[in-house]
């Protein structure tokens, strides 16, 4: 029986914990400007960059580490019915991402939260 017990409160626990970590969202606004960090992953997951080859087809350089270190400006934000926030961003020197993308998406909290995008 106190194995159960024992089970059970490490269950709420861990599931308070993680209520707790969906409910930290940061409040964007259009404007707010980001540093694009150095993925965890070997590619970016939760910012919305277009593959190698539409890149190479419209006349671009598909290198993704010329991004790290790029400052860009939230331009639109869309509230998806499930939750997700989604900011849509350019750069802030008004350039390309590379040479041939002006906007990307971006699901923001996850971002924020693997560091792939970082508050400035």
């Amino acid at each position: 029986m106190i194995k159960y017990l024992i089970v059970f409160l490490f269950s709420t626990s861990f599931l308070n914990a993680q209520t707790y970590i969906n409910e930290a969202s940061v409040k964007v606004r259009v404007g707010d400007l980001f540093e694009i960090g150095k993925p965890k992953a070997s590619a970016y997951k939760h910012i919305d960059f277009p593959k190698a080859n539409f890149i190479i087809k419209k006349g671009g350089i598909a290198n993704y580490k010329n991004t790290e270190g790029e400052l860009v400006v939230v331009t639109a934000i869309k509230e998806k019915k499930n939750g997700v926030t989604q900011v849509y961003i350019r750069r802030k020197d008004g350039g390309r991402f590379f040479g041939s993308h002006t906007v990307v998406r971006a699901d923001v909290n996850q971002a924020l939260s693997t560091g792939e995008l970082q508050l400035l």
